[in-house]
């Protein structure tokens, strides 16, 4: 993660000879704050003129920086800077602080210098707005607000955005027949979000499968055991099977260098792969790679754009409603992010009737309680849209332990009857994604840098 930190500032006041003693602090100090949070921080002198916005974005693109995060020092006039910001690539945060926590006259006028840089923010942002440019912004003072950590979420949102464009998402065994809700052109993802999307050939699996060593299959194993409790119904000699099967897909995902994957349970029989690997869909989602199920490549590579930004992220679905508490239960067949897992997943064999091959086996876990941002995308007729709906996660007990399950709560709706109607009114798909430790603002800036219509329930 890491940001270009562009201060502003006015050639009038070098030319007057201001005192610049208290913003450079503040510069330094703001920096240590970002550096603190884990943000690499490309710093620059003082920009006044268009000449050294030209030099220092230019530095900021040759960086390779995930967005660039203004501060005013001091007013400094729109125009020397908006044609640069509007026309560079990297996303805009605004940071808009000051030294000062309380100003007061009564400290006399001379504090005035280093604390009004809002009528500069309000002028650049105004002329963004003019030329289209997507920012975000964040206002408050910097020690007495959370501020720092909301420039720090925007950053997270614009990594997660930069995400999608050259994804790479690979399919298993093609879409579920029928589902039409997620079924759109790989020609159009790849035209609108730069998404490509290739069929994980059958061949290359069982290539890839004869590649895995038993001391692999092991090591896989050895790890497991630490990572899951395991049911008694555990079979050894077919779970090795399974985690070969599971241990080939990795393989795939490493070599084709995929940001993301779906798997159609249906056709596994048919295909080489042999059995459901719901656990490496698990595993896949903890390092940072997108899964959604039944082949929906749309969903798998949102998550895998948000995973980038936002590492506790999960596919999810909706499957039944609590309706007198204002809860929904999301589940799915087996497919959970496990750095969500609250406790040690539960491993079994799953005894589906669907694949013959080899016995697919899950890990099964309960999602941790927490706060987040409930995301879907979707197809309407024009375009694409996201829907965003702030939510907690609730405890859970120790309930129905062969099933994934997380007890979601919207803030905004006050039944569940209506949170679902809202869903069907704005056309939610069945297959979503939670975002634990996002919030709204920040996931529509990442719409907004993905030219996304949004909608919040």
């Amino acid at each position: 993660m890491k940001i270009g930190y562009l201060p502003l500032y006015i050639k009038l006041y070098d030319d007057g000879d201001v005192d610049r003693t208290v913003l450079k602090k503040f510069y330094e100090d703001t920096t240590k704050l970002f550096e603190e949070r884990g943000i690499e921080v490309v710093t620059s002198d003082f920009c006044r003129i268009e000449s050294e916005f030209k030099t220092v974005v230019k530095m900021f693109e040759e960086a390779e920086v995930d967005a660039i995060v203004t501060w005013h020092a001091a007013y400094s006039p729109s125009l020397e800077s908006v044609d640069v910001l509007a026309n560079t690539k990297l996303p805009i945060i605004v940071f808009d602080s000051t030294p000062t926590a309380n100003f007061s006259i009564k400290n006399g006028t001379e504090e005035i210098d280093w604390n009004h840089g809002i009528h500069g923010v309000m002028d650049m942002c105004s002329m963004l707005k003019r030329y289209g440019k997507p920012y975000a912004i964040a206002a408050g003072h910097y020690l007495e607000s959370d501020v720092i950590d909301r420039v720090y979420g925007f950053v997270r949102s614009a990594i997660a955005a930069k995400k999608l464009d050259g994804m790479k998402v690979g399919l298993v065994g093609g879409a579920f027949k029928g589902m039409g809700d997620f079924s759109v052109e790989p020609a159009e993802l790849k035209k609108r979000f730069g998404i490509t999307v290739e069929t994980i050939e059958p061949a290359r699996l069982a290539e890839l499968s004869k590649t895995v060593t038993c001391d692999e299959v092991q090591a896989e194993i050895m790890a497991d055991r630490q990572r899951f409790e395991f049911d008694n119904n555990v079979i050894e000699e077919e779970y090795e099977n399974y985690t070969r099967a599971s241990l080939s897909v990795r393989k795939y995902i490493e070599n084709d260098r995929l940001g993301a994957f779906s798997v159609n349970f249906l056709n596994v029989d048919a295909e080489d792969l042999g059995t459901m690997p719901f656990t490496e869909a698990c595993k896949a989602m903890e390092r940072g790679v997108g899964y959604a199920g039944e082949g929906d490549a749309l969903t798998a590579s949102f998550t895998g754009a948000l995973l980038a930004g936002y590492p506790e992220t999960t596919f999810v679905e909706i499957f039944c409603p609590v309706w007198n508490k204002n809860k929904v239960l999301l589940s799915h067949m087996g497919e959970v992010n496990y750095r969500i897992a609250d406790g040690k997943p539960l491993l079994r064999r799953t005894g589906s009737p669907f694949v013959k091959k080899i016995m697919p086996y899950a890990g099964y876990a309960k999602m941790k309680p927490g706060k987040g941002v409930y995301v879907n995308i979707s197809r309407d007729k024009d375009d694409y849209q996201l829907l965003l709906t702030p939510c907690e996660m609730l405890p859970s007990k120790n309930d129905i332990p062969h099933v994934v399950r997380g007890w979601m709560q919207p803030e905004t709706t006050n039944t569940t009857a209506e949170f679902l109607e809202k869903l069907s009114k704005n056309g939610a798909t069945h297959h979503s994604t939670f975002v634990y430790g996002a919030t709204v603002e920040e996931l529509e800036y990442f719409a907004k840098l993905l030219s996304l219509k949004t909608v919040i329930i």
